[in-house]
């Protein structure tokens, strides 16, 4: 699970790459169901961009957090 939120972009990469492939090489698959399928994976991927925003925001957040403690050391010292 933890790989899961580590790497939400390379998973949905793979399985978007996987879903191209088997479009491709199975032609007799109902255009619904490949049409169904591209719709879930728009919104997946919607969810996969707002994961990397939260941790790109997190990860500026602790940089902040420890530029202001440095800050507070020097005052101190």
């Amino acid at each position: 699970m933890q790989f899961i939120h580590t790497h939400p972009a390379r998973i949905y990469a793979v399985a978007v790459a996987a879903l191209a492939l088997v479009a491709h090489y199975v032609p007799e698959l109902p255009s619904a169901l490949v049409l169904g399928l591209v719709a879930a994976v728009l919104g997946t991927g919607e969810a996969v961009q707002r994961a990397e925003d939260n941790k790109t925001a997190a990860a500026g957040e602790d940089e902040r957090q420890g530029d202001d403690q440095a800050d507070a050391d020097e005052l101190s010292a």
